[in-house]
């Protein structure tokens, strides 16, 4: 009897050791499908924030999620309400499958599904059903064989990714992003307690389209964390009392334009870090939007911001919209080919003042000029006589710049902007002229920009970059002296706002035929750049750098900041004198190859410049003052008076109103003033 209790407990010993080695076998023996998950490339900004993101290829939200990141509450939860016992069984947890077979048979349905999250994991690798008994046992099978592979952080990382919260959502960062606007890191109670319940009917339960089932499925959860102690009744009160969700939020996209070029030059890259400033690319866009309210539905604009300091972009806003629209907002024009109009004309002067060409003091001529067939005119199509270099900066003459330019050289020029990491493009790629000085050449925002930058920095050179981490080599363009005097000058330009001058450096363009408005500036941190027009190279009638533009440049640097950072003090070395003290050749600026015209240019004395004129029936008495007769009068562009003498003419006007009244004299020099004629 007692050889057969042996016996018999030897055998049954050996049934059990062979049953579970088979068992092993065939846990060992499972196929894993692929524990490596797709998630979708995302952009983020200096500080993590997420910038712009995409699906993965078949069109679900999935983003990459750290365990150790998620809100400790959600985890807390998600055990509690799901798998108390997850941190002690093997993968399936007996008795809960259990109490899950004893309650459906009570109940006479199925009550509760007994799974783990390990093996909910298994279900959502595979996207098998949950009902079968041959899935369930798949499911199992496949849990236990995780288990051997896998730590338990490592799988609640597959859940954190794979978890469903309806629609294309998958995964927990998605859905919290979607749902609340935020990272999971941080959530309320009722959030986390919706982001537990969802999965287990994501499409049943969404927020947006059945409230009540969310709603009731949340509570639940909540109930589930008082009794476990992880809320107390207070704090569960107030967490049923939140609001959900009634829409699906946006995925963000901050600088599209950006982004997309980001991603096409790394095309393989998941996570792309930037030094954007995700404030602050959020307001720019915003001041676009703005910016352009009663401009018109083709006007278009781009704003670039820098810490021309580090070189770092903080904001770069390609289009007002990211659209396929009259304004073409998928262009992004901070990269665009348009001209500067006189946005280059402080670097010819800080290489005037670097070659001991001119002072700020200077005299200068503004006085009709000829290079060859070429004679510039000033925008106004006035002329000022002698003029500090200083003035003539300010007040954007064209006949200055000219010059100065024919004095350094255009090509020299060209060099200056390329050294400058500027990319210019010469059209019909001829040979530059003197017209490169007022815009006549094809030139990016983001190299204006960085051309800005180097004048911020004291003439050194450092390449804007949305890279972090990017330390390129600094080049000297300009003596600091120089970049200093500049800046300088366009401190004294009267701001749009009218608030005190001398805070922000700035200077406006406008290119010929009205194409393109700009305004780039900068105070001691921060360079900033802003283009308006038409994205399709169009005119815009009427519109100029300093009305349309500059005020848009003054308020991005006070979204940057709400005071200007001052700019730095004058170098130890700047000359800082009246003209008569200067050194004699920089008293008087003299041209090398310009040719004057001989004399004074004509002006008109009488009738003065707005005059009300009241003819009682007489003749208009006019007189001019200079030029070389004779003389050649006009009104409204009608010749009155040919080839005469005198400087004094008696004019016969048949019509009353406005009137543009013109002399030119026989060098083909004019001067002309607006009247207004009553009978």
């Amino acid at each position: 009897m007692k050889a057969r209790l042996v016996f018999a407990l030897a055998a049954a010993l050996w049934v059990v050791g062979t049953a579970r080695d088979r068992f092993d076998a065939w846990v060992e023996a499972t196929e894993l499908p692929s524990l490596s998950l797709a998630t979708g490339a995302e952009v983020v900004a200096r500080d993590g924030r997420l910038l712009r993101a995409w699906t993965v290829a078949d069109g679900r939200w999935r983003l990459a999620a750290q365990l150790q990141t998620t809100d400790p509450l959600w985890r807390a939860m998600l055990l509690a309400y799901e798998d108390r016992r997850f941190y002690s069984h093997a993968g399936v947890d007996l008795r809960a499958l259990a109490r899950a077979a004893l309650q459906s048979v009570l109940a006479g349905r199925v009550v509760s599904g007994g799974s783990t999250l390990t093996m909910q994991v298994a279900r959502l690798l595979e996207e098998s059903g949950t009902g079968a008994f041959s899935g369930k046992l798949r499911q199992m099978r496949l849990a236990l064989a995780l288990e051997r592979q896998l730590s338990k952080d490592e799988i609640l990382g597959l859940y954190l990714h794979l978890a469903p919260y309806g629609g294309n959502l998958e995964g927990l960062r998605a859905a919290s992003l979607s749902w609340f606007g935020r990272e999971p890191s941080r959530l309320t109670p009722a959030q986390a307690a919706l982001l537990v319940a969802l999965p287990q009917a994501p499409e049943a339960r969404r927020p947006d389209r059945h409230t009540a089932r969310a709603k009731t499925g949340r509570d639940r959860v909540l109930a589930r964390a008082e009794a476990a102690g992880l809320l107390d009744a207070e704090e569960a009160l107030a967490a049923r009392s939140e609001a959900l969700p009634q829409v699906r939020r946006a995925f963000p996209q901050l600088a599209p334009h950006l982004t997309d070029r980001l991603r096409r030059e790394a095309p393989g890259a998941l996570r792309i870090e930037t030094t954007l400033d995700a404030t602050l690319q959020t307001r720019l866009e915003a001041l676009a939007r703005e910016a352009l309210r009663g401009a018109g539905d083709r006007v278009q604009i781009a704003l670039l911001l820098a810490d021309h300091q580090s070189g770092e972009i903080l904001a770069s806003v390609g289009s007002a919209a990211y659209d396929n629209d009259n304004r073409q907002g998928f262009v992004d024009m901070t990269r665009a080919l348009r001209s500067p109009g006189s946005t280059l004309k402080p670097l010819v002067y800080a290489m005037a003042f670097d070659e001991g060409l001119a002072h700020p003091e200077t005299l200068m001529e503004d006085r009709p000029v000829s290079f060859g067939a070429y004679a510039p005119q000033n925008f106004d199509r006035r002329f000022r006589g002698t003029i500090r270099v200083a003035e003539a900066l300010r007040e954007s003459l064209n006949i200055p710049v000219v010059t100065l330019t024919e004095a350094l050289g255009p090509e020299r020029l060209l060099q200056a902007m390329r050294r400058a990491g500027m990319r210019p493009v010469i059209p019909g790629r001829a040979t530059p002229g003197l017209a490169i000085a007022l815009g006549g050449i094809g030139v990016t925002l983001e190299d204006l920009t960085t051309l800005y930058a180097a004048l911020a920095r004291g003439g050194t050179v450092l390449p804007l970059s949305t890279r972090p981490g990017e330390r390129p080599q600094v080049t000297r363009l300009l003596s600091e002296t120089a970049a200093w005097q500049t800046g300088q000058i366009l401190a004294g330009i009267t701001p749009p706002d009218g608030s005190p001058d001398g805070r922000i450096a700035w200077k406006t363009g406008t290119s010929y035929g009205h194409r393109d408005a700009l305004a780039l500036g900068w105070d001691g941190r921060y360079v900033a750049g802003v283009w308006m027009g038409r994205a399709d190279g169009t005119p815009v009638p009427g519109a100029f750098g300093a009305g349309l533009a500059a005020p848009v440049l003054f308020q991005m640097l006070a979204r940057a900041t709400p005071q200007p950072v001052p700019l730095p003090p004058p170098p130890p070395a700047t000359l800082m004198v009246e003209n008569a003290r200067l050194p004699q050749p920089l008293q008087r600026f003299r041209p090398r190859g310009a040719i004057l015209a001989p004399g004074v240019a004509p002006e008109i004395s009488f009738p003065p410049d707005g005059a009300e004129v009241a003819l009682e029936g007489a003749p208009l008495l006019a007189r001019v003052r200079g030029g070389t007769a004779p003389y050649t009068w006009l009104a409204n562009g009608a010749p009155l008076e040919i080839a005469t003498r005198s400087p004094e003419v008696q004019l016969a006007l048949a019509n009353h109103g406005p009137l543009l009244l013109s002399v030119v004299d026989a060098n083909g020099r004019a001067a002309r003033v607006q009247l207004t004629l009553s009978p």
